[in-house]
């Protein structure tokens, strides 16, 4: 891969299932399987990753890597970033919609024009999307990621104007 390739981080691996080199991948597509369609993945360190076989688990997907076949070449795995090359994902039709990797790095701003801060994740634990945003005091908020609270993206300037719910950004002087 080119050096100036971008590259989108679909998962990460976690723990070794069971004792024949199988992983568990927290994967960050919208159907969590789909992550195997992507063909060959990558790390950080530019190795390359195949996946022979995946099944659906509870909150992650449990992987068959090709090459790995024991469960101490699984577990030396755990924590590996999986990434693929932005030229592999859709092109998104809808404006409306976004992918995860374009949304973080941007700057939140306020109406009035004050930086709110950076995105660092897109997190959903089961009621909608959700921005993990880290303020230059160094705390991190999750906001609602709508369109009532979100609603000017501009992602070729990696800008997000934001009307964020009353308070979410305020300093809690009564802790």
């Amino acid at each position: 891969m080119a050096a100036d390739t971008e590259l989108v981080l679909l998962g990460v691996i976690g723990a070794a299932h069971g004792i024949k080199g199988e992983v568990r991948i927290k994967a960050f597509t919208g159907d969590p399987l789909a992550i195997a369609d992507y063909g060959p993945l990558s790390d950080e360190a530019g190795r390359r990753f195949e996946i022979a076989d995946i099944r659906p688990a509870k909150e992650v997907v449990v992987a068959r890597l090709k090459g790995v076949t024991s469960r101490e070449a699984a577990e030396s795995l755990a924590g590996v970033k999986l990434f693929v090359s932005r030229d592999k994902l859709p092109l998104v039709e809808d404006e409306d919609e976004f992918l995860q990797a374009d949304l973080i790095g941007c700057t939140v701003v306020a109406p009035d024009g004050v930086i709110l801060g950076a995105v660092t994740a897109v997190a959903n634990y089961g009621a909608g999307d959700l921005l993990d945003i880290a303020m230059p005091d160094g705390r991190s908020v999750l906001m609602p990621f709508t369109k009532a609270f979100a609603p000017r993206i501009d992602v070729t300037a990696r800008r997000i104007e934001a009307e964020p719910p009353e308070g979410l950004f305020e300093v809690d002087d009564d802790k």
